[in-house]
């Protein structure tokens, strides 16, 4: 039972914490109003920002998975890649976005793919630098 809670708490505060971060993401690219009109729907932006969002969750979650067991060389690899490719395509998207969150460009779906991307990256390059014995 005690551990439970512990878990919940923790899994809460990864919770806040990502969303905090994700705010300030969206602040510091200056995308954090929302919009006059809301649109709903999918749209292209928000197709693209939400591929980036699994590619970043997918090299998060084999990243964790990495430094849980010994990983392979693969995983890794993937994992920084994966992490790189969410990272580039998270800024590209906060980039071109001409709106707030309800505007149809994705921006809320780019910032949390910045944000798992680095994560992902770090878990990536953790695990490389745990695997050389470093």
């Amino acid at each position: 039972m005690k551990r439970t809670f512990i878990l919940i708490l923790v899994l809460l505060a990864a919770a806040i914490l990502f969303g905090g971060l994700v705010h300030a993401v969206l602040v510091a690219a200056h995308v954090s109003e929302p919009a006059a009109t809301t649109v709903y729907g999918l749209t292209i932006r928000r197709l693209w920002a939400t591929t980036v969002v699994v590619l970043a969750l997918a090299g998060v979650v084999i990243g964790g998975l990495g430094l849980a067991r010994p990983a392979g060389r693969f995983r890794i690899t993937v994992t920084l890649v994966a992490g790189l490719i969410a990272v580039v395509n998270g800024g590209l998207v906060l980039a071109i976005a001409n709106g707030g969150p309800g505007s149809g460009n994705g921006v809320v779906g780019g910032a949390a793919g910045l944000v798992l991307g680095m994560i992902a990256t770090a878990l990536g390059g953790l695990g490389l630098f745990c695997r050389r014995g470093l």
